[in-house]
């Protein structure tokens, strides 16, 4: 992937543990590394084709003077979230924060810290069948979009579908989304907890009715298999409620495990 590199922005700013810090400020040293594709920008010459970093510089620095953190390691993360979703040709972030002044006590030329972040692709299921089924998902999918580090970039069309699993219970609405985020596997699951407690989720019968059900089905072509998750989803591929609705905005995608579209599986699944 090419770059673009920003080394040793200098910028005052109130970033620190002590009082002291947050009030008098002190020297940081910023630099940012993009990675994007400037193919284009090459062959036409055209500042249209790739990112001012004029504007990234100024950017950068109105958000490190504009707010404050006790931690360097908090201000680099911040920043690198701001900048994914501000750009999206960007396709992976590294922030260097150096500390010339860090109160150490001690002769040191700088304290670094340096976060790398990616921008990742995912899809997940949506469900619900118990009280106001539709109201449970889009709210769903607005708390997902309000997520700081995620973004709902395409939403397929809601389908209505009989229980799955053998468990007697009323008709459910699906939907798949496909959201950009920088969380990780396991943070972005914890984070999908979060919003389906919100929606008075609980698990007391497995497969049993349920206001809000949110799944990782995809996420890049990474695969999980821990015992809080599994990616690919592993019972993706028998389900029509998420290959259909996934099939209306992804059909292209290759399943990481089974090497076949979605297309193809929810195709197979239908003929069987």
């Amino acid at each position: 992937m090419d770059q673009i590199i920003i080394q040793d922005l200098s910028i005052y700013a109130k970033h620190g543990v002590y009082r002291e810090e947050n009030i008098l400020g002190q020297q940081f040293l910023v630099s940012v590394y993009l990675d994007l594709d400037l193919s284009r920008a090459g062959q036409t010459d055209s500042l249209e084709h790739t990112i001012d970093y004029g504007r990234i510089c100024h950017f950068v620095t109105d958000y490190m003077q504009e707010h404050t953190f006790k931690l360097i390691e908090a201000a680099a993360e911040h920043l690198a979230q701001e900048l994914l979703f501000k750009y999206s040709q960007v396709k992976k972030i590294r922030i260097k924060v150096k500390k010339p002044w860090a109160p150490i006590g001690l002769p040191i030329k700088n304290v670094c810290v340096c976060v790398d972040r990616t921008r990742h692709s995912v899809y997940l299921s949506l469900g619900s069948n118990l009280g106001d089924r539709m109201a449970y998902l889009k709210q769903g999918i607005a708390e997902l979009d309000a997520l700081e580090a995620c973004k709902v970039c395409e939403q397929s069309g809601i389908i209505e579908t009989e229980p799955y699993g053998g468990v007697p219970q009323d008709c459910f609405l699906n939907c798949v989304v496909r959201i950009e985020t920088v969380l990780n596997p396991q943070q972005l699951l914890e984070a999908l907890h979060k919003i389906e407690a919100n929606a008075g989720r609980t698990r007391e019968v497995h497969w049993g009715p349920r206001t809000l059900d949110l799944d990782i089905l995809l996420y890049d072509q990474v695969t999980v298999n821990t015992p809080q998750l599994t990616i690919p989803h592993a019972d993706m591929h028998n389900r029509s409620f998420v290959l259909e609705p996934l099939c209306e905005i992804a059909p292209w995608y290759r399943h990481p495990v089974l090497h076949k579209t979605i297309q193809q599986l929810y195709d197979g699944l239908v003929k069987s």
